[in-house]
Parts: C-alpha cells; structure tokens; sequence
C-alpha cells in the first residue's frame, strides 16, 4: 500500500495537499476516518487506508521520512553490466544463476518518456522522486511499477539457491521490444515464463484472465502467446506460466487458473512465488538430471535480451 507509482499517495488518500499544514492534515484525517468508518456506512478498505495513511504521514518525524520519499530509484543500477539482487554481505549462500537486467527495458523507457514529459530544457535532478512522479500520466507511471515488480521477483527467485537458472527481460520477437518476456525460469520444478505485474490496485480473475481497473489487455493470454513463441524458438517445452502481483493485490496468495491454450497458468503473490517455483503448479512436469542441463543449453544459445 502507497508502495506502488500507480497507488495514491498517503496525502491523496487523507485528501490534503502535499504541503497541507499539520493542523489541516489532522483535520482532514478525522473528517476522513468519520467518512469511511463502516459503522457510518464507509468502506473499510479506505477505512484501513485512512489509518494506514496516517501512521506514515502523522507526526512531523514519519512525514519528513515519507517526504523523502520511498526508493523508486533505488533498485536500478544502469552502469552495472549484470544486475545481481541485493543481499545481505554476510549472507554466503549460493545463489540462482541470473542473466540480463530486470526491470532494465521499462526504467529506461521510463527515464525518456519522464524526461519528454517534464520538458527537453528541463533538468531532472531527481526522475524516481515520489511528489514528481505521480504528476505523471499513468502511462509513465505504470513503466516505473512494472519495472519496480520485475525488480522483486528477480530478488526473490536470486534467493532460490544454485538449483534455479533465471534469464530476465528476454526478447520474443526483435522487431517489437514490447515483446518481451519478463523471466524464464529454470529449477527442478520446471520451466515457467514470468509476467511481474503491478496495475496499482486489486485485481479478479475472470475466465481464465486477470481483470480489473487498472488492467491493460489480456496479461494472461498475452504471456501464454510468448511463452509459446519462445518454446518453438528455443525448442524447448514449458512446464507453465506464473503471473506474479503484489501481496495486497490479489486475495489468495495461490490461484491456479488451469490450462489456457494448453499451457498451466498461476496467479501468484510475490511472497508465494518461492513456493510456487520449489513445487510446481498442477498439471506441469518436473525437469530433472540432463533434461535440465540440456533446456539450460539450449535456452542460453538463444536468448537475447530486450
């Protein structure tokens, strides 16, 4: 909640201005708290918000936290020739193989379309800071989010061990870099496509396809199409595809859609995804021994990145 580019800011939720006095901002969040209590008929979802709201933007210590902003940046590292996720400096465990740039495609187009936005003669000194980027147009923000969500599930699968081999932002069809995948991913569970999305708020599964406000397109179908595309390139067959979310965007953690188009599909939450791609989703085949090590071959001679 307030993590996301595309999800209201603490102020828009308690109503006030960035620049609300502490005496407006205090009024506004009783008048809002009175306005959406479910015992006066309010929705308790905003209601949990209001709250929420407050304890990042309600005293003069949280706010200058919250002022400073959360980070939108932080992950990116452009100058690096292979991102590696963070991780503890203590922490000696063996990691997944990983190759490309999460999120890379989408911060960078982010970075162009921001700067078109805000002016060619104007100086950016800070693109990912908070107040800034959500004056922009949705289709800029959402660039930032998907990039940020592509970003986590690349630290989570990092964090799977030596057994799992991940290739991020891989290229489907050259001619178009919006054809894209976000991640293969390859452990003894099997071979899935990745889609790391984030629309900014909740989402419902109908018929097989994620919907909701802020869904663009057909992300299911969409993903099964590439993922597709990307086996009889490869010549490689997928165990499945797995749309992951944000935690607080979808209410089961799990949701196994079935088959579409042949292939097995699950909605995951970030937090579930480990669990996910350690046993699998029903209907896929495990891969193991040389079958393993041949998809791993096969995919490295192919893969090109975004």
């Amino acid at each position: 909640m307030f993590d996301s580019p595309l999800s209201a800011s603490a102020y828009e939720v308690l109503a006030v201005a960035p620049d609300a006095s502490d005496e407006e901002l205090r009024r506004s969040y009783r008048l809002r708290l009175r306005q959406t209590h479910p015992d006066t008929g309010g929705d308790a979802a905003l209601f949990v918000q209001v709250q929420r709201a407050w304890e990042l933007v309600g005293t003069p210590e949280t706010r200058a936290a919250y002022d400073r902003g959360h980070g939108f940046g932080a992950a990116y590292e452009p100058d690096t020739p292979q991102w590696r996720p963070p991780h503890a400096p203590n922490d000696t465990r063996p990691r997944a193989r990983s190759f490309g740039q999460p999120g890379g495609w989408r911060r960078e187009r982010y970075l162009t379309l921001m700067r078109e936005w805000s002016g060619r003669d104007t100086t950016l000194e800070n693109p990912y800071d908070p107040a800034l980027v959500r004056r922009a147009p949705r289709e800029i923000r959402r660039l930032l989010a998907d990039a940020i969500a592509e970003e986590a599930t690349a630290r989570i699968v990092g964090e799977l061990g030596m057994g799992y081999t991940v290739w991020h932002d891989v290229a489907v069809d050259t001619r178009d870099p919006d054809a894209k995948l976000d991640h293969i991913v390859l452990g003894p569970s099997g071979l899935y496509g990745l889609l790391s999305e984030d629309v900014g708020g909740p989402i419902r599964l109908r018929r097989g396809e994620i919907i909701g406000d802020g869904v663009d397109g057909t992300p299911v179908a969409t993903l099964v199409a590439r993922t597709r595309a990307m086996a009889r390139f490869a010549r490689v067959k997928f165990s499945g595809v797995i749309v992951v979310v944000p935690d607080d965007d979808i209410a089961t953690a799990i949701e196994e859609l079935g088959k579409v188009k042949g292939v097995p599909v699950a909605v995951v939450a970030q937090s579930a995804l480990p669990t996910v791609l350690r046993r699998g989703i029903t209907g896929a085949r495990d891969i193991g021994g040389n079958e393993l090590f041949d998809i791993r071959t096969r995919l490295q001679q192919v893969v090109q990145f975004a």
